[in-house]
C-alpha cells in the first residue's frame, strides 16, 4: 500500500490517498509495454511514401544497343533501375502501418504504465483542478506550485473539461487527457503525470473492474 500525498492548487499538502499498486497492475511487464507503445507509434505513421518503378518513369523502352559485339555490358532500356534516372527496383507504395494487439493486452498495458509512474514517484495528485473559464496563467501557476513547471507533464482529469484543456494547451510540453482516453504511449511519453483525485478514483475503479 502506498500513501500518495494530495496537494491543493497552491502546492500545500491537504491529505493523502491510500492506493495499492496491485489494483492497477499486479506487475509491470516491460515487454508488453514496449509492444503496445510500438503499436501506437506504428499507427501514427502516415505511410504516404511513393517512388516510381521502371514502368512509371519517363523514357523510351527501346534497348540502348545490341546485345553483343559492343564490348559493353548487356543493357536494356534507360528506365532500368540500375541506370541513373531509372525507376526504383523495389518502388515504395503508400501503405497502412497500423495494426492492433488484443484489447485486454492494450488495457493491461495502460494500467501498467500508470503503475510505473506511481512506482517511480512521477505521479502527482491534486485535490481538484477546475476553472470558470480558460486561464493559461492560472494553470501555469498550478504547475509551478506543485512543482511541475518546465517538465513534460500529462494532466489527467476524470472527464473532458474544456476549460482545463484550453488553459493548458498553450503551455509547452503539457498535454491534457480524460481518464477514458489514456493509453500506454500518452502516459509514458511525458516525465510526470498530474491527476486529480476524481481521476485517480476513476483509474482505480477501472483497475478493479
Amino acid at each position: 500500500m502506498i500513501s500518495l500525498p494530495i496537494y491543493d492548487r497552491a502546492g500545500n499538502q491537504v491529505g493523502s490517498y491510500e492506493i495499492d499498486p496491485a489494483v492497477l497492475a499486479p506487475r509491470v511487464n516491460k515487454q508488453l509495454l514496449h509492444d503496445v507503445v510500438v503499436m501506437y507509434q506504428a499507427s501514427r505513421r502516415q505511410g504516404t511514401q511513393k517512388t516510381k518503378s521502371r514502368g512509371e518513369v519517363a523514357g523510351s523502352t527501346k534497348k540502348l544497343y545490341r546485345q553483343k559485339g559492343t564490348g559493353n555490358a548487356r543493357a536494356g532500356s534507360r528506365r532500368s533501375g540500375v541506370r541513373r534516372g531509372g525507376g526504383h527496383i523495389h518502388a515504395l507504395r503508400p501503405r497502412d502501418y497500423s495494426y492492433r494487439l488484443p484489447r485486454k493486452a492494450v488495457q493491461a498495458a495502460t494500467r501498467m504504465a500508470i503503475r510505473s509512474k506511481l512506482d517511480s514517484g512521477s505521479l502527482v495528485c491534486v485535490d481538484q483542478l477546475s476553472f470558470g473559464e480558460p486561464r493559461t496563467k492560472e494553470m501555469a501557476g498550478v504547475l509551478a506550485a506543485l512543482p511541475l513547471a518546465g517538465k513534460s507533464t500529462l494532466v489527467a482529469t476524470a472527464g473532458y473539461d474544456v476549460n482545463v484543456y484550453k488553459s493548458a494547451r498553450n503551455i509547452e510540453q503539457v498535454t491534457v487527457s480524460p481518464v477514458t482516453e489514456l493509453n500506454a504511449l500518452t502516459v509514458l511519453q511525458p516525465r510526470r503525470m498530474l491527476v486529480t483525485k476524481d481521476a485517480l478514483d476513476a483509474i482505480c475503479r477501472k483497475g478493479q473492474a
